[in-house]
This record gives C-alpha cells, structure tokens and sequence, in this order.
C-alpha cells in the first residue's frame, strides 16, 4: 500500500485542489506560473492545505531544480552551497523552506542578497502567520499567501480520488467521518485512511474511530488559532449569542487551551462589556477564575459553559470602559489639574457628607469634566435613579 498523502500529491496545477482564491485559473499567482515569472512566495495557514504540493507544482511548471529545507535545522553554510553551486547557471533553484516562521535574522540576512538578484526563488512556508517574523526587507521583496482549510467539497474530491485509485470499499459513514473528524487537513485524512486499510480492506466508520476518537482540533500552536478563537468567543458573547460564544469556547478546550486563558478573557469582558448594567457579572466571572484555578480540566469545563452563558445572556453596557478611557485619555494630553486646597490631606474646609445626610454640594474639580455617560440599561438604570436621588435633582 502507498503512502496516500505522497502518492496522491497534485502534481500539476490542473490536479490541484482548493486554495482557489490564490491559485484559481482567474488569479494573478496562476498566471505568473503559467509564464514561468515567479516571485518570491511566503504559504502560511493550517497544515495539510496544499504548501509544499504548490512549491513542487511550481518547481516542475517552470522545469526548476527543488531543495527543500525545515528552518528548524537549516545551517547557513547548507544555504550558500546551493546558491554557489548555481552562481553561473542559467537555471534559477526553488529554495522551499518550511517552517520559515523560525529563520533567524542571520538565515534571513543570507537570503536577501539572492532574492535581490533573484538568484534563486524562496519560496517558504509555514503553520503560523510569518508576516511579525520576516524582516520588512524580506517581505518586500516577496508575496504573502494565507492557505485556508479545505472546504468539505474539496476535501471530498480529495477523497473520491483516494477511493479510485486505490479501488477501495468503504462505508458512507466512514467516508463523512474522515472528512468531517479532518478539520480541514488533507494529509490528515489521508493518514487516516491509510491505516485504516492497513487493518481492514474494507474501511468502517468503527475503524476510524478506534484509530482516531476525535476530530482534529485547531489546538492553540498557531498564534492566529489561538487569538482568533478567543477574539470570536468574545464577539459572540457581546452578540448575545449563546450558542455560538458555547462552540468557540468547546474548541478552545478540545484545542488544550489553558482555563486561565479562558477565564482571564471572561473577566475582562463582565467589566468592559457588561459593566455595570449588571454588577453580578464580573463576580461570577472572577468566581469561575479562582474555582476552575482549584479544579482543573474536565470539570472546568462545565464552570466555563455555566459562566459564558451567564454573561451572553446579560445586558451590556460599555460605558465604565469608555469612561475611564476617556479620563486617561485627558491625562495623558496634559490635563493636569489642581486638587481643590478643602480635598487634600489637611481637610482644610472639607464638607463631610455624613454630616449633611449623606450629600453636600462642594467641588472636587478645578474645572468641570464629563467623562461618564450611562447607557441607561438594566442595572445602570437603577445607578442613574440612585445618584439622582442622592444630589436631590
């Protein structure tokens, strides 16, 4: 039996699959391929989406000589044989690096000079967003791609042509079970399907799943996973979505995100986005840090469902966040005023309060500043009548 994700490997751009909004027939990247003008290219996005197989259909298109090379263990004297070995030549090397996010800046400083003279086409790639790690003068002289998940639809096509080739039987459910428990990883699916047969010659749903008993999850390894999870839990919660503000915060716990990154977020969003339209919220957010910090996962996992569908379901409002913003904001610009002489620490002319029935009249500002403005919601609604009644207005 064949290595599947090896031997199905696309090897021209007609057999290539997905990523259609940067190597569609109509898109410019297709085009300099088809003219053999290739720029220097940076792929980065979910593993198993097609990177390696582009920079090899790339490598042959153009009838170039290919090296690859994992950043991780890249030497530089390795890099300046290649471009030697090709300094007088005619053809132009295709140098694919993966894992390109950890090139150091000495790596990258030995690269630059050949992609200036296009020596040689880099072309690296990577599971994490390389654009914070490439130096301005690498980017600029090359094209960012970020390779998506593969759709179901190609993930099926990947599939169909797995089972033809192979001339293989399996179930309908164990086909919907590779491409769905795949999140989008070709070479996953194909991995799996490649055991599989190694057990059985027909493929079954239950084989699959005694192989792999959960679908593969995002994990928190890439930085954009990670923040991008947290960042739709948050929104979905500002939204009042229940249900969704749910399905982000299972997939950062079947991803092995940490509850304290989880809970962190969860406090921060009961006082900028709740406030004080409803108080309860950031004790019951602080409550779920300090009881999940005791626990621990699985049984965190119920706490953090408990708390997130508490606070989607709570009215919002944002208006202690924008007013301290806005009182910082004054500062910063230079607002510095005087502390009236009756306030400071001698209480020279100082009116208690409790002495006049729990409110005087005096001032606290040299001048006057509005920083406050309630949304006049739930609970902030009562604060309003509270403060109105104390100041008799």
């Amino acid at each position: 039996m064949n290595d599947l994700s090896n031997y199905l490997r696309p090897q021209t751009l007609e057999e290539f699959v997905g990523q259609s909004h940067i190597i569609g027939k109509n898109k410019p990247l297709y085009k300099l391929i088809i003219k053999k003008e290739i720029p220097h290219l940076f792929f980065y996005g979910k593993p198993g989406t097609g990177k390696t197989s582009l920079a090899k259909i790339i490598a042959k298109s153009i009838g170039s000589d290919y090296f690859y090379f994992n950043a991780t263990s890249i030497k530089v004297e390795e890099l300046r044989k290649v471009f030697t070995r090709y300094k007088d030549s005619l053809i132009k090397p295709i140098l694919f690096i993966d894992e390109v996010h950890r090139l150091s800046k000495n790596q990258q400083e030995v690269l630059l000079p050949i992609m200036e003279n296009y020596d040689a086409i880099i072309i690296g790639a990577s599971t994490e967003n390389p654009f914070f790690t490439l130096t301005n003068a690498i980017r600029s002289r090359s094209f960012l791609y970020e390779f998506l998940a593969f759709t179901k639809q190609d993930m099926e096509k990947i599939l169909n042509r797995a089972i033809v080739e192979e001339k293989l039987e399996i179930e309908e459910e164990a086909k919907e079970y590779l491409i769905t428990s795949s999140g989008g990883d070709a070479r996953a699916m194909l991995n799996l399907l490649n055991f599989a047969i190694k057990i059985d010659n027909i493929v079954t749903f239950e084989t699959l799943k005694g192989l792999r008993t959960n679908a593969i999850a995002d994990g928190v390894s890439s930085k954009d996973s990670h923040y991008d999870l947290a960042s739709a839990m948050i929104k979905s919660l500002r939204g009042s979505d229940i249900d969704a503000a749910l399905y982000y915060l299972a997939r950062l716990i079947e991803g092995g995100e940490t509850v304290e990154f989880i809970t962190r977020r969860l406090v921060i969003f009961a006082s900028e986005d709740i406030g004080n339209a409803n108080p309860n919220a950031i004790n019951l957010a602080v409550s779920t840090m300090l009881a999940t910090s005791k626990i621990g996962y699985p049984e965190s996992r119920i706490l953090l469902g408990q708390c997130v569908i508490y606070l989607a379901s709570c009215p919002k409002s944002n208006s202690a966040y924008e007013a301290i913003n806005k009182a910082l904001n004054e500062v910063k610009n230079g607002k510095i005023l005087n502390i009236p002489k009756h306030l400071d620490s001698l209480h020279i002319g100082y009116k208690y309060p409790h002495d006049y029935g729990g409110w005087v009249q005096q001032q606290y500002l040299e001048e006057n500043l509005s920083f406050y403005n309630s949304k006049n919601i739930a609970y902030e609604k009562t604060l309003n009548e509270w403060i109105k009644k104390i100041k008799g207005d």
